[in-house]
């Protein structure tokens, strides 16, 4: 019971923050998607990069020289990640979204997730799946070309030149996709509250736009399972479940504003 009167004021303070804000963004990471079944990179006992070297099978580098390794990595996720459903967490952003409390979800994740809960305004930090590049003649096709390739074990190729062929997602030693990141800093510049949901704030530049939103007074929640830096100036954190914790504050956050 005690836990519970805790976690709800806790809750009602981001709520009053969020009807405050007049321009909140939100950051979300590999955490939000975990309770939709797609594991994330660092959580201990689960994490991805528990089991593999990232640099060794998703680094842009690796991947000029063995994209055969990649794609064998890579194979057991492409189902699970098209088949996943959006998840409480990525719908109630969407319906922040929608009563205008929030302006844009900023997102590490290449799921797609929140496009499909709803959410109108997402930028993708770190790229995508809907599309690959040939890296021989920079054809950009729909990812379905490529998809029976992969579930068949084999590197896919580009019809037109046979170069290997690369999804649209950004790898380790990769440029982020500019004209993203600039429009993400655009709302980072401008957010007088930023609301961090599952990620750990150790993968530049989305690590560090909490500590810009903070340095020009703004506001910072965090929902994330483990401790993160930002934790150390955030308004109000939360190390529970982003399932348990997301819906009740965007309820908290609407019903109260009706």
């Amino acid at each position: 019971m005690e836990r519970e009167q805790e976690l709800e004021a806790r809750i009602r303070e981001a709520a009053a923050l969020l009807r405050e804000a007049r321009h909140a963004i939100a950051l979300t990471g590999a955490g939000i998607s975990t309770p939709s079944g797609i594991p994330d990179f660092r959580s201990p006992g689960t994490g991805l990069w528990e089991k593999s070297d990232p640099m060794e099978v998703a680094s842009l580098s690796a991947f000029r020289r063995h994209p055969e390794a990649f794609y064998r990595w890579v194979r057991p996720m492409v189902d699970l990640i098209l088949s996943a459903q959006p998840n409480p967490a990525h719908v109630a952003l969407a319906q922040l979204e929608a009563a205008g409390r929030l302006q844009a979800v900023l997102t590490q994740n290449i799921d797609g997730l929140h496009q499909r809960a709803g959410s109108q305004v997402v930028l993708e930090l770190h790229g995508h799946l809907r599309e690959t590049t040939c890296l021989q003649c920079y054809r950009i096709a729909p990812a379905e070309e490529a998809m029976e390739a992969i579930r068949r074990g084999e590197v896919p190729t580009c019809p037109v030149c046979g170069g290997v062929v690369k999804p649209k997602v950004i790898l380790f030693g990769e440029q982020l996709p500019s004209e993203v990141v600039n429009l993400a800093m655009e709302h980072v510049w401008l957010a007088d509250l930023i609301l961090v949901v599952g990620s750990s704030l150790t993968v530049l530049p989305a690590a560090k736009m909490p500590a810009y939103v903070h340095s020009m007074g703004g506001q910072v929640i965090i929902v994330n399972r483990q401790r993160t830096y930002a934790d150390d100036f955030a308004a109000v954190v939360f190390h529970e479940d982003v399932v348990e914790v997301l819906p009740r504050l965007a309820q908290a956050c609407l019903g109260d504003a009706e």
